[in-house]
Order: C-alpha cells, then structure tokens, then sequence
C-alpha cells in the first residue's frame, strides 16, 4: 500500500510569527548569509557561470550534478580552487555524461517518469521504486565520491526532488548531513496544506540532518521587500539564498552592483556552514 508523509502539527520550525526556532524553542544565535549556485557540471556554459561568481565571491557554495556532461571539468576546477561543493541529486533530467550505465539511465528513466507524471506524486511513496531510488542516490553518492575525492557532506536535489517520500521515508539521506529545506512561504503566499506539509517535513529533516534556518530562491526581485525581509533575516539566523547564475538575470545580479546593493554591508559566507 502506497504511504504518504502526513503532516502532524509541528513541534520546531517556524512558529507563528515566522520565526524559526529548535526543538527546544531557541532561537539561533548569529547570523549567515549562504549564496548557493545550483546545478554546478550541468554542462560549460553553467559551470563557467557559475565560476564566474564563485571567482567574484559572490557565491559561498555550489551544488555539483554527477554523471553530466561537465562534471568532470566542474570537479577538477572545484577541487583546484578548493570550492565548497555538495551533491545535487537528480532524479528527473536524463544523465548526460558518457559513462552512465545503461542499468543506471533505465532506473533513473523509471523514476523520472513516475515524478514527473503527476506533481502529487512526488509526496507518494511508490514501493515498486524502493530499489530504483536506492540505486540511484547510490550511484550519484558513489560518484561524488570519485570525482570530489570525499563523501558529500550536504545534499539537495535538482527541481527539490531529494524532499519526494521515496527519499524521505525511504531514508536514503545519510543521517548527519546538511539537507536542504524547503522554501519558507508566509501566509497568503500558499494555501495552509502546503504550508502544513513543508513544515512537517522540515521538522523530520531536523531530526535526522542539519538545515538552515530559512531557504529561498534568489527571484523574485520584487517586491523590493522580499529583498529586505531575506537581508534582515541574515543578520540574525542562517539563511540560504539558492541561485541558477545560468539565468541571465540572476547572473547579471551576481556579477553586477546589484548584489552589494541589496546586501549592504552583510557579508556572504565563504562557504557553506551550518551548527552542528
């Protein structure tokens, strides 16, 4: 029978007044500003963007794709410049690189199919793909470990897949590691399910993984005070920022005055850290 992650109502996470709190009520003490570059190896041209900010310290990590076109490159230019790199697993674009198996592509193919059929799908566990998750998250760990010369140490996932039930549920994340959150929304900027069900899985992220305080997207741009909420919310607690420098418009903002603008004088980490 197929199980879903319910939603019980939270004990951590962000409490009414959108502040994010422990276990034991406590707020975290000091701030941080993490800019992530997403998808690092995709292929050249991401990876040269994504370069570009990590050279002009406008990045403080990068999540690198395995079994790409350019994660060779990408890792070798991570492990030269000594670049704070974690896993970005990828369960929905085709693995691109040359020595993909052909075992490895028929279970990714299977599991980007069932993700990709249906958006309620991703919140299903599917027993028929236990061992196609399994292997691929293997497989991707096993080659982050070749091509970066350690195991990684944070984990995400390309489209936020690594948060689908078959990882969660399936435990398929090693216990211990930085795992990327989901996205905090106010009231009004989604329904009170959604909200309900990000948090509750929030709260079982926590259990087992290290995590932020707060995670969002570098868009919008506006309302200017999106900006200034993420900015006010740096000085105080851990904040992600995640990016896609292949976007030209968040590129431009990365590479331009734009950032140190809308920062003002908050430093951004020159890596990725969060307490133990």
């Amino acid at each position: 029978m197929n199980a879903s992650i319910s939603a019980p109502r939270p004990a951590a996470g962000i409490d009414q007044a959108g502040i994010s709190r422990d276990q034991g009520g406590r707020t975290p003490r000091g701030g941080l500003l993490i800019i992530n570059a997403d998808d690092w190896g995709r292929d050249q041209d991401t990876t040269d963007r994504i370069l570009d900010c990590v050279v002009r310290q406008t990045v403080s990590s990068v999540s690198a794709m395995v079994f790409m076109e350019d994660s060779e490159r990408a890792a070798l230019i991570a492990r030269e410049r000594g670049t704070d790199a974690g896993l970005h697993l990828n369960f929905t674009t085709e693995f691109s690189a040359s020595n993909v198996s052909r075992r490895l592509a028929e279970h990714q193919q299977r599991i980007a199919a069932y993700l990709l059929r249906r958006r309620f799908n991703q919140i299903v566990f599917h027993p028929g793909l236990r061992r196609s998750f399994e292997y691929v998250v293997t497989a991707q760990r096993d080659e982050f470990l070749r091509l970066y010369g350690a195991q990684a140490q944070r984990l995400d996932g390309h489209h936020h897949m690594h948060l689908c039930a078959n990882v969660l549920l399936g435990g398929l994340l090693p216990p211990g590691t930085v795992v990327r959150r989901n996205f905090l929304f106010r009231r009004g900027e989604k329904g009170l399910t959604n909200r309900l069900y990000r948090q509750a899985v929030d709260h079982r992220l926590a259990r087992r993984h290290r995590i932020v305080d707060f995670l969002f997207s570098l868009p919008p741009f506006e309302p200017k005070s999106r900006l200034d909420r993420i900015r006010t919310l740096a000085r105080q607690f851990v904040v992600e920022v995640e990016t896609h420098p292949v976007n030209s418009d968040e590129y431009r903002l990365l590479t331009g005055d734009g950032l140190a603008r809308w920062i003002e004088d908050l430093p951004i980490a020159p890596c990725f850290a969060v307490a133990r």
